[in-house]
């Protein structure tokens, strides 16, 4: 597991690079609203999209049911959305993950909606199995704080189900290298030094 763990990471940075020096030319301009969106809106929740990836993500807006409005529909798998504000969340929260994490995303924002009984509500959909898990090696992109100007960058790749005997990875904190918080459960993640 921790081979393949290398080895994705290693393909992403040679297609990252092979793309930029291929020389494709101009990338494609950005795609469209949907009716009743606005620009304002897009920007602020892309703030926490890789730069190469920004101009093609899709854009939602979450209603209070915990369903979403699409504001633009990107080209490629990254999903961006402003959680300022909301229960559990900090005053300033922007993310961005892959397409397939929002039914995970939705699960998550319906159970801290609860408040102080949320911890107990995850802890229950663990046990019984209905606790819906990301896709493994996705990545969620963080941008958050009390407010934008003190926003701090936070980004961790999704391992659900990951453990050390699984990954040879480390489940503690430590400062020389990855290790998996929440190991062993669909909240099992890389954690990089310093974060």
């Amino acid at each position: 597991m921790k081979r393949i763990v290398l080895s994705l990471l290693g393909v992403v940075a040679i297609s990252t690079s092979a793309w930029a020096q291929a020389g494709r030319g101009a990338p494609p301009p950005p795609p469209p609203l949907e009716p009743g969106a606005s620009q304002a809106e897009v920007d602020a929740a892309l703030v926490a999209a890789p730069a190469a990836m920004r101009d093609q993500a899709t854009v939602i807006k979450w209603k209070p049911d915990y369903t979403y409005d699409t504001l633009r529909k990107g080209t490629n798998a990254l999903v961006c959305y402003n959680k300022s504000g909301m229960p559990k969340q900090q005053p300033y929260m922007i993310e961005c993950t892959v397409l397939g994490n929002l039914p995970r995303q939705a699960q998550n924002l319906k159970i801290e909606a609860l408040g102080d009984g949320a911890q107990a509500a995850f802890d229950a959909a663990e046990k019984d199995g209905t606790r819906v898990k990301p896709q493994y090696g996705s990545v969620w992109y963080h941008n958050m704080g009390p407010d934008k100007e003190r926003a701090r960058v936070h980004m961790t790749i999704a391992v659900p189900g990951a453990t050390t005997a699984s990954t040879g990875l480390p489940d503690k904190a430590r400062q020389d290298g990855v290790w998996i918080m929440n190991a062993g459960t669909t909240t099992a993640h890389l954690m990089t030094p310093g974060e």
